[in-house]
């Protein structure tokens, strides 16, 4: 089987625990990860899951290698965060390249592979699918975007008998927190300050409220993996840890959940303010 952003995280415990079950796992990395070498049944795949010309390489050669794969796992992702109305366009493109297009370049390369192999196409997804959180939109609308395409792509792969499946993790405790943080900071730094300034209230109540909750391990979402792999009939969702109690909230009402959403952020009561020398409405 595939799974990509082998390299940490969620997609390293994964890599780990599929081979320790006796899966032969490709893991496709964005450059060679020391922490993979050695390990049996593994074998490092670099690629740029955002290049699909790197994707169909990889695929070839995959191709080369076995007959079928039994699952594709699309597992790489980043996170871009902040205000909207200051996210650099780069920034933005970028968070779709790899959180939506990528699984779509990926699965298409590697089908093949599952026809032959009766496998089945694993995208992992986040609770911000179903409810966005503020400052935190991209990520929120990629993975929304990434849940619309993979309930799309069921249907059209049932022909094939093609379980099309999505893990939804709760915030886990990787790298990508700390990247996510320090480009975040780059973007700010960057923006104009006077409009940043803007933003500096809900920014430290965004901040004090992460800092308070508590990241979950990686295992649980490898494991949740682990059984979208191996179930003879996969469910179409995987949660894990609070990832159904965020979803709920999206079957609220719109006025009820913004307001609860505010409050555990607080988000609730700031000023409104406006820009200094604002003349009001012309």
């Amino acid at each position: 089987m595939l799974i990509t952003g082998a390299a940490g995280g969620i997609g390293s415990a994964a890599v780990r625990l599929l081979a320790e079950r006796g899966h032969r796992v490709f893991a496709g990395v964005r450059r060679p990860a020391p922490a993979l070498d050695g390990l049996p049944r593994v074998e490092q795949l670099p690629f740029d899951v955002t290049d699909p010309d790197a994707v169909a390489a990889a695929a070839d050669a995959v191709s080369a290698a076995v007959g079928g794969l039994r699952a594709v796992v699309n597992n790489a992702g980043l996170i871009v965060q902040g205000p909207q109305e200051l996210l650099p366009p780069a920034d933005l493109r970028l968070q779709f390249e790899v959180n939506t297009f990528a699984p779509v370049y990926v699965t298409q390369a590697f089908l093949p592979l599952l026809r032959r192999g009766h496998g089945r196409v694993i995208n992992v997804s986040a609770p911000t699918a179903n409810t966005p959180i503020p400052f935190m939109g991209p990520i929120s609308a990629s993975k929304a975007a990434l849940a619309s395409l993979s309930s799309a792509l069921r249907t059209e792969l049932a022909a094939w008998d093609i379980p099309v499946v999505l893990v939804e993790p709760d915030s886990t405790d990787t790298p990508i927190w700390a990247k996510t943080d320090a480009s975040t900071r780059r973007s700010l730094d960057a923006a104009d300050q006077a409009r940043a300034a803007l933003y500096a209230p809900h920014l430290e109540a965004i901040a004090a409220a992460t800092a308070a909750q508590k990241l979950g391990p990686v295992e649980p979402a490898a494991k949740a993996i682990l059984a979208a792999v191996e179930a003879r009939t996969p469910k179409r969702r995987y949660f894990v840890g609070r990832a159904r109690a965020l979803s709920t909230l999206s079957k609220l009402p719109d006025g009820l959940r913004e307001r609860l959403i505010a409050q555990t952020f607080g988000l609730s009561g700031l000023a409104r303010a406006m820009p200094a020398g604002s003349a009001g409405r012309s």
